[in-house]
């Protein structure tokens, strides 16, 4: 049951992932650099890995995102864009 709901969530991410990049027109590099509106939640996730929470003076800052990263804050809407931001 877990797994099951695993891959839903998983699924449903993908699907309002490609779904906002055809709306907004935008595009996610792929594996091989190029534009693409059907990036899979595992590159996605892969392309996060480096994103770090800093906590300086009782402050949290997010530290190393790039433009690619912000690109899939972007789609996923305020909610996202509000903690990543």
């Amino acid at each position: 049951m877990v797994m099951t709901s695993c891959l839903m969530v998983y699924a449903s991410l993908e699907h309002q992932i490609r779904k906002q990049l055809k709306v907004q027109n935008r595009y996610f590099p792929d594996m091989k650099k190029k534009p693409s509106q059907n990036p899979t939640a595992r590159w996605v996730f892969q392309c996060f890995q480096g994103v770090t929470l800093l906590y300086i003076e009782g402050k949290e800052l997010v530290v190393n995102l790039k433009e690619r990263q912000k690109i899939i804050i972007d789609c996923l809407g305020s909610e996202y864009q509000h903690i990543y931001y």
